[in-house]
């Protein structure tokens, strides 16, 4: 009958100085390699394989579980719209009209280490969202830090922080991330403390991490959004400088998905 010895469940069907080699890698934070080892030692042709193939699958099951979990906090903290997204086989659909070429060259993320900016325009329903939250799970599968975030509650949450007397630890928290994603831009109110608390955040990231920016909006069309034509200018110089470009021409896809 097995008994628990510390950490580990003892197994009656392993020697004394096995299970003392298995408790001591679970002390040692290794589960993934314990519970390879164990599938190893009550498997009784595990002896025909050579050893360095019988360490490469104890060693792959330790990283796999550890990326795995590594992945899963990346993902909670990314807070992602589509945490399922992936660049399948609708983005080369015709009718969607979009550059297959930029996009493939954007899932690399060579982009997110230069660091620079990526502009998504297009209109409602072109699927904007659903390809940038692709490209940051691609991101994270990198083992690169995340943040999606909706324009106005960005600025609902940085005047919380100001209110509170936590901007300071808000504003870092927001210029850490290597990608950070703001959905829906231009449907906000921008008034001159919003323009503030925007450019705050652009500046913190200008030049040294990168950010995608997604709105119905053309870029042409962004200045007039600003209250403040001095934030107008100085937020339109960090985010459009050097960025890439991706448009959406294309039909919305919500409506040929409900019909």
């Amino acid at each position: 009958m097995a008994y628990r010895l510390k950490d580990y469940l003892y197994n009656d069907k392993l020697t004394k100085e096995q299970n003392i080699l298995m408790d001591r890698l679970y002390k040692l934070r290794m589960s993934g390699m314990a519970e390879a080892f164990e599938k190893q030692l009550l498997e009784p042709n595990t002896g025909l394989e050579p050893f360095e193939v019988r360490f490469a699958a104890i060693v792959n099951q330790e990283w796999d579980q550890r990326e795995s979990k590594k992945f899963k906090r990346l993902m909670k903290k990314a807070t992602l719209k589509y945490p399922a997204a992936d660049l399948d086989s609708s983005i080369y659909d015709p009718e969607r009209q979009l550059n297959t070429h930029v996009i493939e060259l954007l899932a690399k993320c060579d982009w997110i280490d230069e660091p620079n900016n990526l502009l998504m325009t297009g209109g409602a329903g072109a699927g904007k969202t659903h390809i940038a939250c692709a490209l940051c799970i691609t991101a994270m599968h990198q083992n690169r830090t995340v943040k999606y975030i909706r324009a106005n509650t960005l600025l609902k949450e940085s005047d919380h922080a100001r209110q509170e007397g936590t901007y300071f630890e808000y504003s870092n928290e927001m210029a850490a991330y290597d990608l950070m994603v703001i959905d829906d831009f231009g449907l906000m109110d921008l008034d001159i403390e919003k323009c503030r608390d925007l450019f705050e955040i652009i500046e913190s990231r200008d030049c040294r991490k990168a950010t995608i920016i997604i709105s119905q909006i053309p870029v042409s069309g962004w200045y007039q959004l600003f209250g403040d034509s001095t934030y107008a200018d100085a937020c339109l110089s960090r985010m459009t400088s050097k960025a890439y470009r991706l448009e959406f021409p294309g039909r919305d896809c919500r409506i040929t998905n409900s019909n």
